[in-house]
């Protein structure tokens, strides 16, 4: 197969779906020879923050000399984007040699994977395979039946910002997403979190691992060196810098520094300048509060015109109350993207007030305007449609 080929058999019917446990990528690695157990891992589970997480601790880790593996999602252009070692991709190649490799073994012994479990299986040997030091590893969804949760052990587990997302799966109320969260907690080792859940607390008990609640006071030297902008981040910083001290004493405040200062995390808050342009994948209610903040803090009295567009899995009436009650919102733009479960111009405009100005977007370079900031937000799947990859990479 090709990259063109793969891309195209790994987003068909028969795989892109979800159907969480660990059935299914035991018995896959089971027969690559279990490449995850000779991988010291760092796990990453939260409802927002992790990407932001993994991606401080991969540069401050490469900084101090590691060779480190970097496992995040979604992707926003490309499937490689999900699988890096020390920041680089793994080629189309690559990519295409492991996937061609692990559906003819899921094949030829009767297993069907799914999208997630067959990429989940490519990183964890193409890590193994390259020798990484430290591999970071972003969970999916939950954790507890993650399919990156097969690991029997980990150096630390960290656990973000929980909130109300994919409760058809994980539950409806924030102390049982918090308990699916907590599954990635590793007997005897260390569990790192911004929140004190009991079911993370009890779970840590449950398995003797040492409980850790970080607070958001973080030194201003090491806010002002982070590249990604925003108060939220104080709170992912905390737990990335709790991590680096308790499992990597040996790396010096000035690498520390030096990391936080090559972080690239493309599409979350991000500012490009020419173009007076935020993109950003904002996608629950959670995220939008974030974004609002950031917006009145760093554009506080810009004009504003929203593009917007989201799934319908998604609370998007709560979203547009986060954005419609911007009071220098000049239009919200609704770009009803290609997806099956993309909410529809219709959809999305009954749930916007009257006083609103409200238009369906055929195309972004039509609308950018320098005296007023535009800004891009509500999904992933949107922003692959809408911006180019030369702007955010």
């Amino acid at each position: 197969m090709n990259y063109t080929e793969t891309v195209k058999d790994i987003t068909s019917v028969g795989k892109f779906h979800i159907n969480l446990g660990l059935e299914r990528i035991s018995q896959i690695l089971d027969l690559l020879g279990n490449p995850q157990d000779n991988l010291k891992c760092i796990q990453v589970a939260g409802t927002n923050g992790k990407g932001s997480v993994c991606t401080m601790l991969d540069a401050v880790l490469k900084e101090a000399g590691y060779k480190t593996g970097l496992y995040t999602s979604p992707h926003i252009f490309e499937y490689t984007e999900r699988i890096k070692i020390n920041q680089t991709e793994i080629s189309k190649e690559d990519f295409s040699k492991y996937y061609e490799n692990i559906v003819t073994i899921s094949q030829k012994n009767n297993i069907d994977p799914t999208e997630f479990e067959i990429l989940t299986a490519i990183m964890y040997k193409y890590f193994a395979d390259n020798k990484v030091d430290i591999a970071v590893i972003e969970t999916g969804l939950g954790g507890r039946f993650d399919a990156t949760n097969i690991l029997k052990k980990n150096l630390c587990s960290i656990i973000t910002h929980i909130d109300l997302d994919h409760t058809d799966r994980l539950g409806d109320t924030k102390d049982k997403i918090a308990f699916e969260k907590a599954g990635i907690i590793k007997p005897d080792s260390l569990v790192i979190t911004s929140e004190g859940y009991e079911a993370i607390k009890d779970k840590a008990d449950e398995v003797n691992a040492l409980f850790i609640l970080t607070a958001s006071n973080v030194s201003q030297k090491y806010t002002e060196a982070l590249t990604l902008k925003g108060e939220h981040q104080k709170d992912n910083l905390a737990l990335v810098l709790t991590a680096i001290n308790y499992l990597f004493d040996n790396i010096s405040e000035e690498t520390i520094i030096n990391g936080l200062k090559k972080v690239k995390n493309p599409c979350r808050f991000q500012y490009i300048k020419d173009k007076n342009l935020i993109i950003d994948g904002a996608h629950n209610p959670n995220c939008f509060q974030a974004l609002r903040e950031n917006l009145d803090r760093y554009f506080p009295r810009e004009k504003k015109q929203y593009v917007f567009g989201c799934l319908n899995t998604k609370d998007y009436k709560k979203i547009i109350e986060y954005i419609t009650e911007d009071n220098y919102i000049e239009t919200l733009y609704i770009y009803p993207f290609n997806n099956p479960n993309a909410c529809s111009y219709e959809t999305i405009k009954s749930a916007c007030p009257e006083t609103i100005k409200v238009k369906e977007l055929k195309n972004l370079d039509s609308i950018l305007d320098k005296d007023i900031l535009t800004v891009v937000c509500g999904s992933f799947y949107m922003i692959n449609e809408l911006i180019d990859k030369s702007l955010v990479f």
